[in-house]
């Protein structure tokens, strides 16, 4: 068994590519995947939110919706709109966004591995969403989701994989929102045997996002209990040198002061930070500052030197706006649950935090400095887990470019 291995894809026939790729299935709810494939049949959202082909108000969990989604996965195949490959392969993936390139490999990732750490996580799961992907595999018995993944730089393995775009892509998309999907098949013996060989000899690979499919494929493989070096102990990945990866900041959002004034809040925030008035919105721009958007005002936040722990955990900016303000202030002692806090994705923007407030809905928002590759990987390897909402990968992966069929 090794940490990778090549493997045999079910993917779109090159002419159909651009009519199946969709959003991440979790990106959209169900009325949002509903509107995006209308009048688009071939949208594999058919497939990984099934239930917009059953009637409005279908549980997205409810067992018709696995077997619908078996159903149109089937329906593509039988249609030639999807193929598999005749031979294990790798793909190499390419994303753009504006000025923003990430390359990285298609392969299929040990459920070993993964089970023993060496596929590093960062995040809890929720049981409701790991059942929820565990039923997907087994209805479709394929994992169409692909696990983000990062490896740690290295200039051979890195120009291994970018030897593949020079030649022609398999397809060559701009999605609806903008973002560039480039795919190319590599299925030279020699390069293939080489990146097999160059990933083995990794200490360990670390999961982006994706914990719930990675954790959902290791409960099926543990299920189906087949030999070794079965295509079911493998789970679909896009793996990128962590250089190239790019995470945006994830901002907080909070619906009262915990009783305090305005005056009252920025003098209890003194304590712990220096606080300063800006005529402009703040995007901080080092681990340690943050800003703050109250009554019409922005504020940058910098919290006190001695307040930052050795800690990987507690020395993240999110551990530090929580322990040092969020809980201490405003009363938020669990931010996976309390109502009160709702959390922005940088893609939206600062605009997005003062439209919030600015409507009354919100009483302050925080900006914060994004976490790092460096961060996400040194909690990982404390064998640790990042306080939810730690990060926000850009640009996403899409879903229907390539599934694992597992037999």
């Amino acid at each position: 068994m090794s940490l990778i291995r090549p493997f045999a894809g079910l993917r779109p026939v090159p002419e159909r590519a651009n009519d199946v790729v969709a959003p991440p299935y979790d990106v959209l709810n169900s009325e949002e995947a509903r509107e995006r494939a209308a009048d688009r049949p071939l949208s594999f959202l058919h497939i990984s939110k099934a239930e917009i082909d059953l009637p409005p108000g279908t549980d997205p969990y409810d067992p018709a919706v696995y077997a619908k989604a078996a159903e149109n996965l089937n329906k593509l195949v039988a249609e030639g709109v999807l193929r598999r490959e005749d031979k294990p392969v790798y793909y190499v993936y390419r994303l753009t966004m504006g000025d923003h390139v990430q390359t990285g490999l298609v392969a299929v990732a040990s459920v070993a591995d993964y089970d023993k750490n060496r596929i590093r996580k960062h995040e809890f799961t929720r049981p409701a969403k790991e059942d929820d992907r565990v039923r997907q595999i087994e209805a479709l018995n394929a994992q169409t989701g692909p696990v983000l993944l990062a490896y740690r730089s290295q200039d051979d393995i890195d120009a291994l994989i970018d030897s593949a775009t020079n030649n022609p892509p398999e397809y060559d998309l701009v999605a609806d929102d903008g973002i560039g999907h480039t795919f190319w098949v590599l299925d030279d013996p020699a390069t293939i045997d080489r990146l097999t060989d160059g990933f083995e000899a990794m200490e360990a690979i670390y999961i982006a996002d994706g914990h719930h499919r990675s954790a959902a494929a290791s409960r099926v493989a543990a299920s189906k209990n087949g030999p070794p070096d079965a295509m079911s102990r493998y789970f679909l990945s896009v793996i990128f040198p962590h250089k190239q990866m790019k995470i945006l900041d994830y901002n907080r959002v909070v619906k009262d002061l915990n009783g305090l004034s305005e005056m009252q809040l920025l003098e209890k925030i003194a304590t712990a930070y220096d606080v300063n008035q800006s005529a402009e919105p703040v995007s901080p721009s080092r681990p340690g500052e943050f800003g703050m958007y109250l009554g019409g005002q922005w504020y940058r936040l910098n919290i006190h030197p001695e307040r930052i722990p050795e800690d990987p955990v507690a020395r993240l900016d999110v551990s530090l706006l929580a322990d040092n303000l969020l809980e201490p202030v405003l009363d938020i002692s669990d931010p996976r649950t309390d109502p009160r806090i709702d959390f922005v994705g940088g893609i939206r923007g600062l605009g997005e935090l003062e439209k919030r407030v600015d409507s009354g809905e919100m009483a302050v928002a925080f900006s914060m400095f994004a976490t790092t590759m460096e961060d996400l990987m040194a909690v990982a390897d404390a064998n640790e887990v990042m306080p939810p909402k730690s990060t926000w990968f850009e640009p996403k992966l899409a879903d229907g470019l390539v599934s694992h069929v597992l037999d």
